[in-house]
């Protein structure tokens, strides 16, 4: 079983054990509670804070009913705060003493239960979503085990994480941290990661979610490139995410449009390559690389330009020759630059005689026992 197919079976078993938990949690709620309904707090609150994340964090180690796990996580949750004095305790607290469980879970010799609890931990902290909690996931984000770093990379990458991190600019410093660390990993990930970074990158109206997106794209278009792309639908959350910082005030244009341009064109070329003879696509696949064209057209190519159904119905109706000279009108070809090229600006580089690239690099053809 393919290791996303894992992840998304063990991420509705815990969805299904959090909507059925009908069983009584251990965690004494009544002085958290009463904290909670105070203004300002003295040093017995703030004990009170830590006592409560502590136990609360002992008892979801300690568990070995799993479904009871899921309420001592919906009770943590359920007892967050803005309040300031609150908000800054709970999350010291919950550093303390989430690092300190992560170190006893990594002790347990019972793999099975020291792989469970310690992805219940990532949950908890992806939930969460504190700045406080992020160096804890970032350390997990390249384990060996496939399931452990995608909850890591998810807690790093959670979208209320990253509204906290761009709004403060004490967090720049992990903003770099993060973004350094998601960059170096981008090309050793699959598809189900790369989606969660490059919307983490879209997120970010910081260069370094720029230059995210900027790597994700790369590892994608070497992907088509090497005829070894997975989950073409992931493209149009890309391609969307790079136009987006195109219309957005600031930014590389150059660069993102370079990065649009190839990227779309290796799509285009793919599927041009299956309905021109090559036939080596599944429905699903062809279907999937349709999606990206179509959608791409109407949201970002009719956004750039005026609205148009070129590429939807030369897919509709097969029709190569207009698929050809769309793809060459819009983003160039040897004979000069396309549309998006003169907007943006930007060429293709060099080729291996030093001449200047005006139309997107051509994808080879497929080679035999290679895979898709």
């Amino acid at each position: 079983m393919k290791v996303k197919y894992c992840i998304l079976a063990l991420f509705s078993a815990f969805l299904i054990l959090s909507f059925h938990s009908n069983c009584e949690s251990a965690i004494d709620t009544s002085g958290i509670d009463k904290v909670l309904e105070k203004g300002v707090l003295d040093g017995d609150d703030l004990a009170v804070i830590d006592k409560f994340v502590a136990e609360s964090v002992i008892e979801l180690i300690k568990s070995k009913d799993f479904t009871e796990v899921s309420l001592i996580r919906d009770v943590i949750l359920s007892r967050r705060s803005e309040q300031g004095q609150f908000a800054q305790q709970f999350s010291e607290s919950a550093l303390k003493h989430i690092s300190s469980g992560l170190e006893q879970v990594d002790g347990f010799t019972d793999e099975d239960r020291r792989f469970r609890i310690t992805v219940n931990l990532f949950i908890l902290i992806d939930h969460l979503a504190l700045p406080k909690l992020a160096g804890l996931a970032l350390g997990r984000v390249n384990d060996n085990n496939k399931v452990i770093q995608y909850w890591a990379i998810h807690s790093v990458t959670n979208p209320g994480l990253a509204e906290k991190l761009k709004s403060r600019s004490e967090n720049l410093k992990l903003v770099r941290d993060i973004t350094v660390k998601l960059t170096e990993l981008a090309e050793s990930v699959g598809p189900e990661n790369l989606a969660l970074m490059s919307e983490f990158a879209g997120l970010l109206d910081l260069q370094q979610g720029e230059q995210l997106l900027l790597k994700i794209a790369d590892v994608r278009i070497k992907g088509y490139a090497q005829w070894q792309v997975e989950d073409e639908l992931l493209d149009a959350k890309i391609l969307q995410l790079l136009y987006n910082k195109i219309a957005s005030p600031g930014g590389d244009k150059a660069k993102l449009g370079h990065r649009f341009a190839q990227l779309y064109s290796y799509v285009i070329q793919k599927y041009i390559k299956d309905i021109n003879g090559g036939n080596f696509l599944s429905t699903e696949e062809k279907n999937r690389l349709a999606s990206v064209l179509i959608e791409t057209e109407k949201s970002c190519i009719s956004a750039l330009f005026v609205p148009q159904a070129t590429i939807r119905n030369g897919v509709i109706y097969g029709d190569v020759t207009s698929l050809l000279l769309e793809h060459s009108r819009l983003l160039g070809d040897e004979t000069g630059p396309g549309l998006l090229g003169r907007k943006l600006k930007f060429d293709y580089g060099k080729d291996e005689t030093g001449r200047i690239r005006t139309g997107p690099i051509v994808l080879i053809d497929k080679p035999t026992g290679k895979s898709l």
